[in-house]
């Protein structure tokens, strides 16, 4: 209990240091409105050409969809069939509680703030950046990143897969399809300091932005139109269907399926539950005349969650986010709530939160939290309420075949299996079919925790962040590197991206 309240106290003093910085967070709050520089000031340049960045989009439109995954095990000794059992764990690793995030209204801090401190990128208490200005090394005067005590290592922010390997935390940002200023084009001035309008808040996300946080597995989702009939199901139907068409040119195919409600107008949800591409929606609270919003406990959910309308909460401040969580996980695995927060702007506090959940319950603390995008959360629930596992020995070897079914716009053929029955130590040999591209196991509860992962264009995805890499040698494009080739499943093409990584064995 003393430790608990020492962090609470530690929070609250980061969350007094900067609470100049940060936005109100109530869901009634007043949005942060674009930055400009004062009439009178001296005008912004115009943006020179952005000959450093490229702008990577994984082709979101041939992702592979209703994969059948195998597993072939040799084993010192025969198995017995009758003694093994397989199962999808209610939450992926095996963790023991659900934490989420969903972001509103297509921020700049969801770029600059959120998706920064999780991926090891520099923090500014004053200004924003986007991606081009990050991949060019023009950024705000007054960076700095977060460390761990007095070293000066890049720190990124998740938990592990039970094996030893990095999951980065993953949320979910909201974008607003629509707007002309999400095609916005930053300006890049490195070394100018006369002054440093480049770096003012933008009325929000830009493309750019959107398919670089994608990369890292961030989810997206629908949120607010520009139409002045908002209480008109008919004219939100029409422009769900705008917003998509929108996003999936911009994005190679990337489609939406989860909306987040704007505003606490509950008509958005009733035309959710009209539009078929929807598939799971979160909102603050049950309106009248609205449908219902659910608390959910993960441990307790048997249906795969097709348009159900789940919790999400906006806190204050992160110290009532702590809180939660620490009375949450007083309670038996089976009793806690998922711990979902909705918040508009992201600032220095919040970074230090996740900080917080980074060294208390993820990679470097427990490991007992999965941290999701809500949309990786709701496939994955999916295939664990909808695949089917099947089990075959010939002789000493032992095969099982995962059928992963899937909805239009899947887009993490990804789960966690466990077997029992066969003790770890007994797998003389592991292998797998071509569709599964990542894997990972290790033993769980006397018997094993399979890890498989069949997104298609895996090794691509791993081989773009090597020859970002070798073109920028950052050490947080040396960290991803390494990062995203440890999900391949072991390979001649995983050995041959390891060796081209400098000084990494």
């Amino acid at each position: 209990m003393i430790s608990s309240l020492i962090r609470i106290i530690v929070i609250t003093s980061l969350f007094l240091m900067h609470v100049s910085c940060i936005d109100k967070d109530l869901y009634e709050g007043e949005q942060d409105k674009e930055q400009v520089p004062d009439s009178d000031s001296e005008p912004e340049p115009e943006p020179e050409p952005v000959g450093g960045y490229e702008n990577y989009l994984y082709p979101y439109d041939i992702e592979a969809h209703d994969i059948v995954a195998e597993i072939s095990m040799v084993l010192n000794d025969t198995p017995v069939l009758s003694e093994m059992n397989t199962e999808i764990p209610v939450l992926k690793y095996n963790k023991s509680w659900l934490f989420m995030l969903t972001q509103d209204d297509c921020d700049h801090t969801t770029y600059s703030t959120t998706w920064a401190a999780i991926n090891g990128r520099p923090l500014s208490n004053n200004h924003y950046y986007n991606a081009e200005q990050l991949a060019m090394g023009d950024l705000p005067p007054d960076i700095y990143t977060l460390k761990q005590g007095n070293s000066n290592e890049i720190v990124t922010l998740g938990s592990t897969d039970g094996a030893g390997n990095e999951v980065r935390f993953a949320f979910t940002a909201t974008v607003r399809a629509e707007e002309p200023w999400m095609d916005r084009k930053p300006v890049i001035q490195k070394g100018f300091t006369d002054n440093f309008y480049r770096f003012n808040k933008y009325s929000g996300l830009t493309w750019n932005n959107v398919a670089e946080m994608l990369a890292y597995d961030t989810g997206i989702a629908f949120h607010d139109f520009k139409t002045q009939a908002d209480e008109q199901i008919d004219s939100l139907l029409e422009h769900f269907e705008i917003a998509q068409k929108i996003t999936n040119e911009k994005l190679s195919g990337r489609g939406l399926k989860v909306l987040a409600e704007p505003d606490g107008n509950h008509n958005y949800l009733l035309a959710g539950m009209k539009y078929d591409p929807i598939r799971i929606m979160t909102a603050q609270h049950t309106k009248a005349g609205g449908p219902d919003v659910e608390r959910y406990y993960p441990f307790k959910i048997e249906s795969d969650l097709e348009k159900q309308v789940l919790l999400r909460t906006f806190y204050n401040h992160p110290t009532e986010i702590s809180s939660h969580i620490e009375n949450e996980l007083k309670k038996k695995r089976e009793d806690r709530e998922a711990i979902h927060v909705g918040m508009h702007a992201a600032g220095p506090p919040f970074a230090e939160f996740l900080f917080w959940l980074n060294n208390n319950y993820g990679k470097d603390g427990d490991d007992s939290v999965w941290f999701p995008s809500f949309e990786e959360f709701y496939e994955y629930n999916y295939y664990r309420v909808n695949s089917t596992i099947e089990h075959e020995k010939i002789g000493n070897t032992l095969k099982l075949r995962i059928a992963l079914p899937s909805e239009q716009y899947f887009y993490y053929p990804s789960v966690t299996v466990n077997l029992s029955g066969i003790a770890y130590e007994n797998i003389k040999e592991i292998s797998s079919n071509d569709v599964v591209t990542g894997f990972s196991f290790a033993p769980y509860n006397g018997g094993v925790m399979l890890n498989i992962d069949c997104r298609r264009f895996l090794n691509d995805h791993a081989e773009h962040f090597v020859e970002k890499y070798l073109h920028s040698q950052t050490e947080s494009n040396r960290l991803d590197a390494i990062y995203f080739v440890e999900k391949l499943k072991e390979s001649a093409k995983k050995e041959e991206l390891r060796k081209r990584i400098p000084g990494y064995n």
